[in-house]
């Protein structure tokens, strides 16, 4: 049985505590917890078995009493060497030394928690920055692949800047968008996450500073942390990143690069305005300050269509733009793109073989055929549809149960609302007492850790009665503990 999945029998005679000790010591004798693992919390272990917490106390006292644990004060419980002589004949490799040596940052603890609770049955999800599954085009992707099955795909390597048709159809949609790009200036990835490890490793000497808005998706993912880079705030207003302040950043810290999302931005929802748009990339070009524009929601418009991209107005080549399938198709497809410089995405490519030999081909022609027959531009209409249904149902709930706590505004696209609490206590106290009540959302700080006062909500997994239902008991949430 999957230990991630197991619980202990009520049927058998063997008492529940019994069970679960045996459980855990054989976690501990198969190596899977080594010497130094931090076991979960007695609350988590309790929800994770269905038993009361003093179930799981009397299992783990048992274990502690065979010198198989030690708890420490404020520490946590800990796997610890008192009997590996007589579960193993030598001693283990402390796996845990390696894990805290690795370069590769792990996520935030808040982070870690969400991606945990996310699979947690029961779960609400009021913050997950993916589509429902409902708005997954199940259907129209099984008559694709019924369609593919009469063609075997090629199933072999691809070339470095990834299927060549799909980097046409790409090619195509961009220039609609006003970029002027060629197939061969565009790398396919596998998500735009991806692009940014390929960026950090491939352009970037260590030690070099990245600015981005305050908040920032950015900070919430510890990508360019990991390759030795630093990342410095700008603020922003509500026509998105404080242009004028860039070029005294970018003396300020030795800026090496601007990361930026000017629509539908991630966290705060905010649209970059055009003429911002037009001073940002003035600023840039004279500090000589290379830009990423992560653009992959663009095409969630629900009010009316954004400004164009940064790179449709980019005469110097100063501007990497990223696009991606995840947010508006399927982010199981792992389908992202870079256009920018041929010399740089011939760099970024060849780093990309080295650490992956290319995007899954399936996918990639998958994703041609979607982006190519028109079903891609069908399923966006459907699309949108159903997230003004769902903003229009999370503007109303917040409305009702929220409007003398807290203030917002109204996303014009993209899935997320920056919800700010007045007087209310730290959204990690928030997140711990909803995640208690079986609704998760994101604290603020994830994004900008001085934010004390932030929320972010997403209105694109969650049903519209699901989020009538979540905002409503979040308001009771936040209203109990002040």
């Amino acid at each position: 049985m999957n230990p991630s999945t197991w619980r202990p029998s009520r049927n058998s005679p063997i008492p529940l505590h019994r069970q679960i000790m045996e459980h855990l010591r054989d976690r501990i004798a198969s190596g899977e917890w080594p010497v130094g693992t931090r076991i979960p919390s007695q609350r988590e272990l309790a929800a994770r078995f269905g038993v009361n917490r003093s179930t799981v106390v009397a299992a783990l006292d048992e274990l502690i009493a065979a010198g198989l644990l030690q708890g420490d004060r404020g520490g946590g419980t800990r796997v610890v060497n008192h009997t590996w002589g007589v579960l193993t004949a030598s001693p283990p490799p402390d796996w845990n030394e390696y894990v805290s040596s690795g370069v590769q940052y792990p996520n935030l603890p808040a982070v870690q928690e969400i991606n945990r609770a996310e699979f947690q049955p029961g779960i609400l999800r009021l913050g997950t920055g993916e589509m429902g599954p409902d708005l997954l085009p199940q259907d129209e992707m099984a008559e694709l692949l019924g369609r593919m099955a009469a063609k075997v795909p090629y199933l072999g390597y691809g070339e470095p800047n990834g299927d060549l048709r799909l980097r046409e159809v790409i090619a195509a949609r961009l220039r609609r968008q006003g970029i002027s790009v060629s197939p061969t200036s565009l790398l396919i990835v596998s998500g735009a996450l991806q692009a940014l490890q390929l960026i950090a490793v491939g352009l970037l000497p260590q030690g070099s500073t990245v600015l981005t808005e305050r908040p920032s998706y950015l900070y919430s993912v510890p990508v360019f942390q990991s390759a030795g880079m630093k990342l410095r705030g700008v603020p922003m207003d509500e026509q998105g990143l404080r242009a004028d302040l860039v070029s005294v950043y970018a003396k300020q810290y030795a800026g090496a690069l601007l990361y930026t999302i000017p629509t539908f931005h991630n966290p705060s929802g905010a649209v970059m305005s055009e003429s911002r748009r037009q001073q940002l990339l003035d600023v840039c070009e004279a500090a000589r300050l290379p830009l990423v524009e992560d653009d992959v929601y663009r095409e969630l418009w629900l009010d009316a269509p954004p400004p164009l991209p940064l790179k449709a107005h980019d005469t110097s080549g100063s501007v990497l733009y990223l696009g991606s399938l995840s947010k508006s198709l399927s982010p199981g497809l792992r389908i992202g793109w870079i256009a920018g410089p041929q010399p740089v995405i011939e760099r970024l490519a060849d780093i990309k073989m080295q650490s992956d030999y290319g995007s899954s081909a399936l996918s990639q022609q998958m994703a041609a055929e979607w982006l190519g027959s028109g079903n891609y531009d069908r399923h966006l209409e459907r699309l949108r549809a159903a997230l003004r249904l769902r903003r229009e149902a999370a503007m109303d709930a917040l409305e009702r149960h929220f409007r003398d706590i807290a203030d917002w505004k109204v996303p014009q696209g993209g899935f997320y609302i920056w919800l700010n609490l007045h007087n209310s206590p730290s959204p990690r106290k928030i997140f711990d007492a909803a995640l208690k009540a079986g609704l998760l959302v994101n604290p603020g700080h994830l994004y900008d850790r001085a934010s004390g006062s932030h929320l972010r909500l997403s209105y694109a997994y969650a049903t519209a009665e699901e989020l009538k239902e979540g905002i409503a008991r979040l308001s009771q949430i936040v209203r109990s503990l002040d």
